[in-house]
């Protein structure tokens, strides 16, 4: 019973999302996905589609711990960059990693499930189009929506105590 309960902590400490995150690593992995998207769509090698979907799903269980573009972003090009970290809250960021993969699934099963490359271009566009805004300007839709469901009481108030003021934090100034 003793080596379950350690193992159940040990699980529990490896699929962990980061609270808080630098948001220039974000600001990164979005740039990232932008590139990737993008090179899914103009090459119109649809398999890239399963990077995009792998690393979004390897973010939303563990931040980037088990993404290759997270640890690139956060150990690599985050610290070289020439401005302070910038801390902001993990959960709104870890709702619009879900919200990527959502997207990315359903680009997947477009291209192959569906085997319309028409709808599944068009969704990793609209998914790049979103990631140019995180990574260019410092707006994470997803975590707009985040702070909005907050604001309705769809999200409760304890899963993320620092967002209950989104709304009033200053903005990110672009990299």
């Amino acid at each position: 019973m003793i080596r379950i309960m350690g193992i159940r902590s040990q699980m529990s400490k490896t699929f962990t999302f980061p609270n808080p995150v630098n948001e220039y690593a974000a600001r990164s992995v979005a740039a990232g996905v932008v590139l990737l998207a993008l090179a899914t769509v103009v090459s119109g090698f649809h398999p890239l589609v399963l990077v995009i979907l792998y690393g979004f799903l390897a973010r939303v269980a563990a931040g980037p711990r088990f993404s290759p573009l997270g640890r690139l972003a956060s150990e690599y090009i985050a610290p070289k960059l020439p401005v302070q970290p910038r801390f902001v809250a993990g959960p709104p960021k870890r709702f619009a990693q879900s919200i990527g993969l959502a997207f990315s699934l359903a680009a997947t099963v477009a291209y192959f499930v569906i085997g319309s490359a028409f709808a599944g271009n068009l969704i990793l566009s609209v998914l790049a189009l979103f990631a140019v805004l995180e990574s260019g300007f410092g707006f994470c839709a997803g975590c707009k929506i985040f702070a909005i469901l907050m604001k309705l009481g769809l999200i409760p108030n304890d899963v993320c105590v620092e967002c209950s003021n989104i709304w009033t934090r200053q903005k990110s100034p672009a990299i």
